[in-house]
């Protein structure tokens, strides 16, 4: 019988915040014994705004923002029946987004 692979995407705007959760997941998952692939880093996206700052005399001066979101891969090779137990229990920061697909 294969062993059940585990995928986890971890997203968030503040890429401190998303390396500080990535690292605790690593360090519960090495807990349990599992064997643990990544941080692995996905590209930036990026996405960006241009806003007109007046509508009327100013209307070709315009304002540029954009919002980045940021991503890391986390593979779960060999997993153990403490591995999920250990991810359920675990208190991330707030702002971060997880995916976990089995």
């Amino acid at each position: 019988m294969p062993k059940q692979k585990i995928r986890i995407k971890v997203k968030g705007f503040d890429h401190k915040l998303v390396d500080q959760a990535a690292e605790q997941i690593v360090e519960a998952i090495e807990r349990t014994g599992a064997v643990v692939s990544g941080p692995v880093p996905l590209p930036t996206h990026i996405e960006k705004f241009s806003v007109i700052r007046s509508p009327f005399i100013d209307k070709d001066s315009q304002e540029q923002f954009e919002i980045r979101t940021h991503k890391r891969l986390i593979d779960i090779i060999e997993t153990t029946s403490k591995t999920i137990d250990s991810l359920t229990g675990l208190n991330l920061p707030s702002g971060v987004e997880i995916d976990i697909k089995l």
